[in-house]
């Protein structure tokens, strides 16, 4: 099973991608709550050059609100990351399937609002 929804974004910078996802993330009511630069993390701490890749932490208010009503301890699984990474040729945009990584909880109703949630991140994909 695929656990993340891709798309590549030829030509465009990292950047530019970045400020397209968060539009096309808010537009299908998601905010960004964290953004870690990854490349700049292992550079400092490992001293190692990679190309650009950033993870932006997105949440949907009521969509997390209705999941924790559901089951609690499920904000250890959350927010849903999106992943910007710099690939030959443009910028792969990644964000996590929430029916995917909501397969080893064993709640039904739970499942039913991470497919509400993937429908709306691949939306939101697919408009950047």
């Amino acid at each position: 099973m695929a656990y993340t929804i891709d798309r590549m974004i030829p030509g465009s910078s990292l950047d530019d991608v970045d400020a397209r996802t968060r539009k096309a993330l808010a537009d299908h009511g998601f905010g960004v709550l964290t953004e870690i630069d990854v490349a700049a993390t292992m550079k400092k701490k490992l001293d190692v050059e990679m190309p650009a890749y950033r993870i932006l932490g997105a949440c949907n208010p009521k969509m997390a609100h209705q999941a924790i009503g559901l089951e609690p301890r499920v904000g250890a699984m959350l927010p849903c990351n999106v992943i910007l990474r710099e690939v030959q040729g443009g910028v792969e945009v990644s964000a996590v399937d929430p029916v995917a990584s909501m397969q080893a909880i064993g709640n039904d109703r739970l499942k039913a609002v991470a497919g509400q949630v993937r429908d709306l991140l691949a939306k939101a994909v697919a408009a950047i």
